[in-house]
């Protein structure tokens, strides 16, 4: 059914007569007449009684009832579509690993939807072989997540390398101290993310270089955004990004380790075909690009060392 009939059939019926409606929408008076014919018969219903005046028959009346509805919601979708075209409004299915995902994402997403206040989000967390799983199956847009697997149908844009910290407990004999190395940490109990874990992957790394075997048996823990809490209960310490440890919470302590490495990379994931992404979607990968530029880092690694961490 074309929008155009239902407006034509809403004019006459606003303007009493076929030669006012005419006159109105800037036909003639027999495309008028040929309008309506052609909507009664879509419809299967006759819609008008001719005659001197015209009246409208149950079905017209029916139909003039939901017919203004209908005209809204075009129009609402009309004023939509403008708004998704000009990268204005949408959905944008956001992914992201930990601790971005409770650390980062909400900040982004706070300034995103200050400049754009029609978008709406859904975020998704998984590790980063899942969002990458979830970009191949049209599951989500984008991801803020650690390099993944070279795939030939994604791009990985890097932001930045994490930065390790060492988490103690406050009554721990290292939260005094000044200078701390890896190899200070030999006898120490550990807690780790699980395996395929890419900040487990590169403590493990450091530790075998600079440690060798531990001398303890070890804790894993799933969530990386929980370890702090494991710390508190005095089950362990442990090697983890900043982001996710800082602000350090009640009963631990937050320390620099003088031969640490970087940590992995952190970056934005995307189809590599950027047709099959939403105007949004990309202006959301622009805008946490700006966000994280090296000036933006910069200031965030000043804020953390006047914080003391």
């Amino acid at each position: 059914m074309e929008i155009r009939l239902i407006k034509t059939f809403q004019t006459i019926v606003k303007l009493g007569n076929f030669q006012r409606a005419a006159e109105a929408l800037q036909y003639s008076q027999p495309t008028i007449t040929i309008q309506i014919k052609k909507l009664e018969e879509e419809l299967g219903v006759k819609l008008f009684e001719r005659g001197k005046t015209i009246t409208l028959t149950t079905a017209g009346r029916l139909f003039h009832e939901r017919a203004d509805s209908l005209l809204r919601e075009y129009d609402d979708l009309n004023v939509a579509l403008g708004d998704y075209i000009k990268g204005e409004a949408g959905l944008v299915r956001f992914g992201a690993s930990e601790p971005s995902a409770s650390n980062r994402v909400p900040e982004i997403l706070a300034a995103f939807t200050k400049l754009k206040a029609k978008v709406q989000a859904k975020v998704t967390i998984g590790t980063t072989k899942e969002l990458a799983g979830m970009l191949l199956e049209d599951r989500i847009d984008l991801a803020l997540c650690n390099q993944p697997e070279p795939h030939l149908e994604l791009e990985f844009h890097p932001l930045m390398n994490e930065t390790f910290k060492l988490i103690v407990p406050d009554d721990h004999p290292l939260a005094a101290r000044d200078d701390i190395r890896l190899r200070d940490l030999q006898d120490e109990k550990f807690l780790f993310t699980p395996g395929s874990c890419a900040f487990r992957i590169r403590i493990e790394e450091m530790i075998t270089k600079h440690i060798g075997k531990l001398r303890q048996s070890s804790i894993e823990v799933a969530g990386i955004t929980a370890i702090k809490y494991f710390v508190q209960s005095k089950l362990g310490i442990a090697l983890a990004p900043v982001v996710a440890v800082t602000p350090p919470i009640p009963g631990t302590v937050v320390k620099d380790v003088a031969d640490l490495s970087d940590g992995p990379s952190l970056g934005i994931l995307t189809r590599r075909s950027a047709s099959s992404t939403s105007r949004i979607s990309l202006e959301l990968v622009e805008e946490i690009k700006r966000m994280y530029a090296p000036r933006g880092l910069a200031q965030a690694d000043g804020q953390a060392q006047a914080a003391g961490i």
